[in-house]
């Protein structure tokens, strides 16, 4: 690790200060192996994803969670409670060492946290992986990984500067199915590719909502925080009895719909099997009721893909065809799904657990699966549609560039402001 670590005796006692409980914790809760083979992990953001992913970085081996965060203060206690009974019952005693933050800056600001876990609403990506990578963490990040082009960009140039090891949390590359599926698209096996449809919602739709008093658990200020401000409304941060995914991502001040909620792991898929990581396509058309019946992506070397109706992602080749979805893979000829791909052909990363990917590749300093650039290049062919969508024209855009050629209307979009002092 690169970071200042303590002995377990004085990262008990800084946990026990944090949150003015003293207790004493059984060696075995944490776990084997000298502190600085430890990695200990914040979280910022406690709401409905992050339960998943709590319980998933509690189990990992190697690592300690010691602090959460979050702006809506039942949600916090919540992801505290979790934590915290984990490691009771894991040590069979009585556990209080989470320590609890409204504001993230204070989390990133402890020496004994090495990695952070974000899962906040789409329009704080950026600000806390930037803010986390300058403090020297190492980062997971919930995709989609920006709210616009500009901080998709800018992100990957922070995450470099930094040296950090960051993983987008688009997980379906750490699925063997999706991952077989794009290494037969690539050594041939359906030959020259043509097209590929992509199996995903539209752009936010940005209905009305009407003012509402804000809850007194929510600091409904610092949730809107880069974003320009408005009103509460309960569709954007409900109650934690409401057991559902907010519908924040409807709205493109803090979301970007369809397009870049399963867009981010569908196009990350179709992107991965055409080898475009790190690139994307060179035009985009909005449907336009006549010739153009759905949103098509052209590629440099004439490959389109359109968002249309597919069980995930199709690839379609000049001699088969493969779709792929969570559990699910057809291909055309059917003998194909029982193809072995040899060890001299291309094989394609190989992770068979992305959390655990992400730690491994922190103690190896090396870049996990679904590295920034990765998401970058993901995300930013989510941000091309739902502009053509805005727009209601053709664009042209160059990858290398990471601008549109000649069209100052749509560069006028790659970016938005924010409100201070969120920028990035």
């Amino acid at each position: 690790m690169t970071h200042k670590h303590i002995n377990r005796r004085d990262f008990l006692k800084t946990a026990a200060a944090a949150v003015g409980i003293p207790y004493v914790v059984p060696a075995s809760v944490m776990g084997r192996g000298a502190p600085s083979e430890r990695i200990g992990i914040g979280f910022i953001a406690c709401g409905k994803q992050s339960k998943h992913l709590m319980r998933s970085f509690l189990n990992a081996a190697g690592t300690q969670v010691v602090a959460a965060c979050d702006v809506d203060k039942l949600k916090l206690e919540r992801g505290k409670g979790i934590v915290e009974k984990h490691y009771a019952e894991k040590g069979k005693g009585s556990y209080k060492g989470c320590a609890t933050y409204g504001d993230f800056r204070e989390l990133l600001a402890r020496d004994d946290i090495d990695a952070v876990v974000i899962s906040t609403p789409d329009h704080w990506h950026a600000v806390t992986c930037a803010r986390a990578a300058q403090a020297g963490k190492d980062i997971f990040c919930e995709k989609p990984l920006t709210q616009t082009i500009a901080e998709a960009q800018t992100l990957v140039r922070t995450v470099r500067k930094y040296n950090r090891v960051f993983q987008t949390g688009s997980m379906q590359r750490s699925s063997w199915n999706f991952r077989f599926a794009c290494e037969l698209v690539q050594n041939g096996y359906i030959g020259d590719i043509k097209h590929v449809t992509v199996g995903v919602g539209g752009p936010p739709a940005d209905k009305p909502l009407e003012a509402m008093p804000v809850p007194d658990y929510l600091d409904w200020n610092m949730w809107l925080g880069p974003a320009q401000w408005r009103p509460y409304h309960s569709e954007l941060s409900p109650h934690l009895s409401v057991d559902v995914f907010p519908h924040w991502r409807h709205h493109s001040s803090f979301g970007g719909g369809g397009m870049t909620d399963w867009g981010a792991h569908h196009f990350d898929i179709a992107q991965w099997g055409l080898g475009m990581d790190g690139s994307g396509p060179v035009e985009i058309i909005p449907p336009d009721g006549k010739d153009i019946k759905e949103l098509t992506y052209r590629y440099a070397n004439g490959i389109t893909m359109t968002r249309g109706k597919a069980n995930g992602i199709l690839f379609e080749g000049d001699k088969g065809k493969i779709e792929v979805n969570r559990g699910y893979l057809k291909t055309w000829p059917e003998i194909l799904k029982d193809q072995q791909i040899g060890a001299d052909q291309i094989r394609l990363y190989e992770s068979k657990n992305h959390y655990a990917d992400w730690l491994d590749a922190i103690r190896k300093r090396t870049k996990p699966i679904c590295d920034v650039e990765t998401g970058a290049s993901t995300v930013i062919v989510c941000h091309l549609g739902n502009l053509a969508y805005k727009l209601q024209r053709p664009l042209k855009w160059d990858p290398q560039a990471g601008l549109f050629v000649d069209d100052d209307e749509a560069n006028r979009l790659v970016a938005r402001p924010s409100r201070s002092p969120w920028r990035i």
